[in-house]
């Protein structure tokens, strides 16, 4: 019966996401409608923003009635965008290099990462960052969380009229990318807004199709005297692939000599055609405080009390309708695999918050994590080992914050510790930074965090008998000490120092050779210490209407057991033309961009645990990336129109995303982002 339901659901998600898409359609046309008409502008957060990279620390207070204030005309610095950490920036409709690097399926600059070949699959990781300030696991299944959204990612808004927008791209083969927004103030006190991110992409080798839902509503609200405030969100999020483990070794050579038979991928023989994976998460997060004591012309002091709650629900879950004991093993069933991994996890904090205009921004609170992890039955092997089903408990913490700016110089600390329960863990987070003037900044941060590794490190069950597992690693140590200065557009150097002990990491299981099972992964511990070091530069130089952008990063590590590998060189650089065009009437601008990073081992991918693993057989790598691309701006219209990896044809066709799973080909793609309002 639940075959069939779930059947039944793949058939009509696609139905369901265009239901949705068809009313945020009639909302936008009827916002557009509505917005012709004068309306006023909520008073005063545009004297708070500056510019779009200034940081603030919220919004102030309302003061007054809005509806007995004058009819005035929003400005663009009215439309804010608030995150998690309560830093503004506004809307920007301008059209950039930057808007160019993030016009992708996880619209945001994906320098780093390695796309797979078809939209909505994974990524495979060229770079890392250590810092941490979680005190908890992480769920697993890593390689399907780039598009999850988290707690993090959510932003809030403030807008003086109804701001809408539309984002569409073109996917491979059939399918395409849309993502729709629109957010409304019904009053200067209230906002809310409404998005939904929907993917598929059939693609172009056998059995790849891709179909995602990302669906989110924000709200937050601001007492008119200031005292109160809460903010909140509902994200519900369905991530399908079909699962294939690239194609046969056989198929290799076949891809590499570039035969001209199979330029049509489709005809690849790949590792199966019957299995897909799916991650399916729902998160309701709620924050609010209220200030018990709260400044104005007679006293510098505030004191808030505020409490934060979350409970997110997600689950994991492989099926196939039949074994493949040459890639994974035998199993304990011949037929219909149903792997299913699920979390809940109910998320408490309570802090009381203290501001002196001399002291600084201190915090201190109170957390909870009541967790849930794990499958619904025991699992009994052959040699009499019990792998039981449930992790789940309460983790007590504390921890606090401070924050001090003067002038140019900013302060900033964080620090959390477990106090109570089955996982131990404690962080601490240091920053300084120092804003000579607007052209120069320097900042210098470090970073210690002790974390428990991932829930499917610790625990795991399969129908396949080699994944299953229950372990007692030890925590995870890392340090990282870290660098950045900038000036102006000519240099943005960020150099970290990182150290980790007790590295958890996955592989080809020791006593199981490749030869009898090509993937029989399991979670290993590294016990050595890793020394890893990463120098970022990027720059812009600009000449007359020409600009050269260059992102170049190195990257070392010093690891005995090569657990973390890396490639030493990562390289993109964009040299492009912009100009206005037809009496100022359109921008344009267009250019070529270069990526490449130098050979290293790859690490490979598994469908079954939706993780990357190690391998130190080939090296992958040292085959460049060219993209043409010819962008536009006319009003509040931004068009987008790429020719991806032209040069795939002529330089040689030993392009990976991971071992056994090639990188696109040739391909033209275009694409809008189009904003509504007045």
């Amino acid at each position: 019966m639940f075959n069939s339901l779930k059947t039944f659901q793949n058939k009509n998600s696609l139905k369901t996401n265009g239901l949705v898409l068809t009313c945020l359609f009639i909302s936008f046309f009827s916002t557009v409608y509505a917005q012709q008409k004068p309306i006023k502008t909520i008073e005063g957060p545009s004297d708070f923003v500056q510019d779009s990279i200034r940081e603030t620390r919220g919004l102030r207070p309302i003061e007054g009635n809005n509806e007995k204030s004058e009819d005035k005309i929003a400005k663009i610095e009215d439309y804010l965008i608030i995150s998690v950490e309560r830093d503004t920036t506004y809307l920007d409709t301008t059209l950039t290099i930057q808007k160019e690097y993030k016009f992708n399926y996880l619209r945001k600059d994906n320098f780093g990462l390695m796309p797979f070949s078809n939209l909505g699959q994974t990524y495979n990781s060229l770079t890392y960052n250590f810092q941490n300030t979680s005190l908890m696991p992480s769920f697993g299944a890593r390689a399907r969380h780039f598009n999850y959204w988290e707690i993090e990612d959510i932003n809030y808004y403030r807008v003086p009229t109804p701001l809408t927008e539309l984002f569409f791209k073109t996917a491979f083969e059939q399918g395409q990318l849309v993502d729709s927004f629109i957010t409304i103030n019904t009053s200067p006190q209230f906002n809310f807004s409404i998005a939904y991110k929907g993917l598929r992409s059939l693609g172009k080798y056998q059995h790849l199709l891709t179909s995602t839902g990302n669906f989110r509503f924000t709200s937050n609200y601001q007492a008119k005297n200031g005292r109160y405030n809460a903010r909140g969100h509902i994200v519900t999020q369905d991530l399908m692939n079909q699962e294939n483990a690239g194609i046969r070794d056989s198929e290799v050579s076949k891809f590499e000599n570039g035969d001209e038979e199979f330029l049509d991928r489709s005809i690849f023989e790949v590792g199966f055609e019957n299995a897909e994976s799916l991650l399916l998460g729902k998160r309701f997060h709620l924050e609010h405080e209220y200030k018990l004591i709260q400044k104005d012309s007679l006293s510098k002091n505030e004191i808030k009390l505020g409490h934060i709650m979350s409970f997110e629900d997600k689950y994991f879950q492989y099926d196939q309708s039949s074994r493949s004991a040459s890639y994974f093993g035998e199993a304990f069933v011949s037929s219909d695999i149903k792997d299913r991994a699920t979390l809940e996890n109910f998320y408490n904090e309570v802090y009381i918050n203290y501001n002196n205009n001399i002291i600084g921004d201190l915090q201190f609170n109170l957390r909870n994590n009541n967790y849930n992890y794990g499958y619904n039955q025991l699992v009994s092997l052959e040699d009499n080992t019990i792998i039981t089903n449930r992790l789940k408990g309460d983790i007590y913490s504390a921890g606090g914050k401070y924050r001090k700016q003067y002038k140019g110089f900013e302060l900033q600390g964080e620090f959390g510790l477990n106090i109570s329960g089955d996982f131990d863990g404690n962080f601490l987070m240091a920053r300084a930074t120092f804003n000579l003037n607007e052209d120069i900044a320097a900042s210098a941060s470090l970073n210690h965090s002790s974390k428990a590794p991932n829930y499917n490190t610790l625990l795991y069950q399969s129908d396949y008998k080699n994944y299953n597992w229950q372990n007692g690693f030890n925590n995870t140590e890392s340090q990282q000490l870290a660098f950045n200065l900038k000036y102006k557009q000519l240099a943005n150097i960020t150099v970290d120092l990182n150290t980790l002990t007790d590295y958890v990491y996955f592989k080809q299981d020791e006593n199981v050779s490749v030869d009898d099972v090509k993937q029989s992964i399991k979670p290993y511990q590294n016990g050595s210490t890793i020394t890893y070091i990463r120098a970022k530069f990027e720059n812009e130089i600009k000449v007359g209407k020409f600009a050269l952008n260059n992102t170049v990063l190195y990257q070392n590590v010093q690891d005995e057991n090569n657990t973390l590998n890396v490639p030493e060189l990562t390289t993109r650089n964009t040299l492009y033309f912009s100009s206005q065009l037809f009496d100022n009437a359109m921008f344009l601008q267009t250019g070529v961009t270069f990526n490449y990073f130098t050979k290293y081992y790859m690490n490979a991918y598994n469908p079954v645990l939706a993780e990357f693993y190690v391998q130190n057989e080939t090296e992958y790598g040292n085959f460049p990336r060219l993209d043409f691309f010819i962008n536009a701006k006319i009003r509040q219209t931004r068009l987008f129109l790429k020719a991806e990896h032209f040069n795939s044809a002529f330089t040689g066709y030993n392009y990976y995303s991971a071992p056994n799973n090639p990188y696109r080909d040739f391909t033209v793609r275009f694409g809008v982002v189009w904003n509504f309002f007045m």
